[in-house]
């Protein structure tokens, strides 16, 4: 599911990835429809904020650590980062045009 915008990642590489700059990270389910709805969202967002926020994925099935570790307890579930430090926190499916206004407080 991961493309040009949004890197798929596993616990090796999160820490490194979150440690600089603004990151979003899309904690996701290949099962979970609001997920998959959102997809295309965050595809547009990563594209929008190119150069400004870094996007990334986490596949809770294949990573659970990383779950347990931000307190993701149903998704889709999008944690925002500033150097490393949890910033802010989005649980459910929303529309590009609201999640873009979540952003730009951070950008």
């Amino acid at each position: 599911m991961a493309d040009n915008f949004v890197m798929e990642l596993t616990g090796k590489e999160f820490d490194s990835y979150i440690k600089k700059g603004v990151v979003l990270i899309d904690f996701f389910a290949e099962w979970c429809m609001p997920c998959l709805m959102m997809a295309p969202v965050i595809d547009e967002l990563a594209e929008k904020y190119k150069g400004k926020v870094k996007f990334g994925k986490v596949n809770i099935d294949g990573e659970s650590g990383l779950a347990n570790k931000y307190g993701i307890r149903s998704i889709p579930n999008f944690v925002l980062f500033k150097n490393g430090v949890k910033v802010d926190q989005f649980v459910g499916a929303m529309s590009a045009e609201n999640f873009d206004g979540k952003l730009k407080k951070y950008t």
